[in-house]
């Protein structure tokens, strides 16, 4: 049954972060995100799964009662992004990973205690792990088994995250873009705009308050969450679908949506600068990019991406190598752990199964096997026999569960 658990993964340990777009749902809503997931599902019968899409990452964790096909994660991506090419299929295995059984596990309780993550400690990726989690549980995407799995992954981490120094004074890619950005000396007083309102742009927003910049204007697909994040930022909010009207200009810019679609094209941005030919900052913390390549070459401008925050990170890794290994340590206690406590849960849904077919049993045998028999009986003797075959399936259920709970 361990064997049963799987995870494909990409990481920027083993590709590009502007290249995992490639790998991602591709998705205009979170129905559609929900539909496409239900057929991916079906399509390749897995059982239960969980989709994690971060900047640097991307994940599926399922759960396949069937062995995976020799093709398997050709076929997989090929439904996943049709426009991926024949020999990127074929070299799949140069940078997508595929862990399984106990691996599976091993990848998932690290990775949600952050030590594979770009920015080592960073707790941002426990959040988007339990966000995507509790998202399959309500499309019913997630059932026995993952719940299972979550719950250790969620006991795991929270250890690690209590028992080491690995979260401490954590830096994430916020803060890192924010620190980029600060190294290029801004001036509080210049205009920001900031595309999405999730809490990427929420925690970007947190620093700008910090280092007092008032002049922000926000935009997204979502009016009500611009204005919520408006509110505490004392800036304007307008619908996404206003950008490319606007021409009061900026210096720096900020994005980050859930849109697999570029958002910033050439006659966007032309529009935004205004005809303004001053060096502008540029950040995309969205994966795939939400700026267009043609934006990146063709304009002067500070472009920061979660691919230019490498060095940064890397930095950062050195500081924590010591906890890694602490924390895997208490992984290795957790993985033992839940391998008991799962194959004990296997048990009781098996055993489960008991009380019901025993019951059929004794009703076949009573109703079909020997009716002709129990009908010639008189009433006493049919009681007696009802009484017997009722203690003996009591008795046949008691003593598997028994031997059970032993063993």
């Amino acid at each position: 049954m361990i064997d049963n658990f799987h995870i494909i993964t990409l990481t920027h340990q083993t590709i590009n972060v502007d290249q995992i777009g490639h790998f991602v749902v591709k998705h205009q809503t979170k129905d559609d995100l929900k539909d496409k997931l239900t057929q991916v599902k079906n399509q390749f019968d897995i059982d239960e799964i969980v989709y994690l899409s971060t900047c640097n990452r991307v994940s599926y964790i399922f759960y396949r009662e069937n062995e995976l096909e020799e093709n398997y994660l050709k076929q997989f991506f090929h439904s996943i992004n049709p426009e991926l090419s024949e020999d990127r299929l074929n070299k799949l295995s140069n940078f997508v990973r595929l862990h399984s059984g106990i691996k599976a596990i091993n990848h998932l309780f690290e990775l949600s205690a952050s030590i594979d993550s770009l920015v080592v400690g960073e707790r941002e990726i426990f959040r988007q792990y339990r966000e995507s989690y509790d998202q399959s549980v309500q499309w019913s995407l997630a059932g026995d088994h993952l719940r299972m799995l979550d719950k250790y992954t969620v006991t795991t981490a929270k250890e690690i995250y209590a028992n080491t120094k690995i979260g401490e004074k954590p830096l994430s890619i916020v803060s890192l873009a924010i620190k980029s950005m600060l190294n290029i000396n801004p001036d509080p007083n210049q205009r920001v705009l900031l595309v999405g309102a999730g809490e990427t742009n929420r925690l970007v927003g947190k620093f700008l308050k910090k280092y007092n910049f008032t002049d922000i204007t926000i935009f997204n697909r979502s009016l009500d969450n611009a204005k919520e994040l408006s509110s505490t930022l004392g800036a304007k909010a307008y619908h996404i679908s206003e950008l490319s009207n606007y021409a009061e200009g900026f210096d720096i810019l900020v994005v980050c949506t859930g849109s697999t679609e570029t958002i910033i094209s050439t006659d966007i941005y032309s529009q935004l600068i205004n005809r303004d030919e001053s060096k502008k900052i540029v950040i995309d913390l969205s994966v795939p990019h939400n700026v267009d390549e043609d934006v990146q070459n063709g304009f002067d401008m500070h472009y920061v991406n979660i691919e230019e925050l490498r060095t940064l990170a890397e930095q950062n890794l050195e500081h924590r190598k010591n906890e890694i290994g602490l924390a895997k340590k208490i992984i290795k206690g957790k993985l033992f752990e839940f391998q008991k406590v799962y194959q004990q849960r296997q048990i009781e849904k098996a055993f489960g199964k008991i009380p019901q077919e025993m019951k059929a049993i004794k009703e076949r045998a009573v109703n079909t096997v020997y009716s002709k028999q129990i009908e010639s009986l008189d009433d006493d003797a049919k009681a007696l026999v009802i009484e017997m075959m009722n203690y003996m399936e009591k008795k046949c259920v008691s003593v598997p569960m028994k031997v059970a709970k032993e063993i």
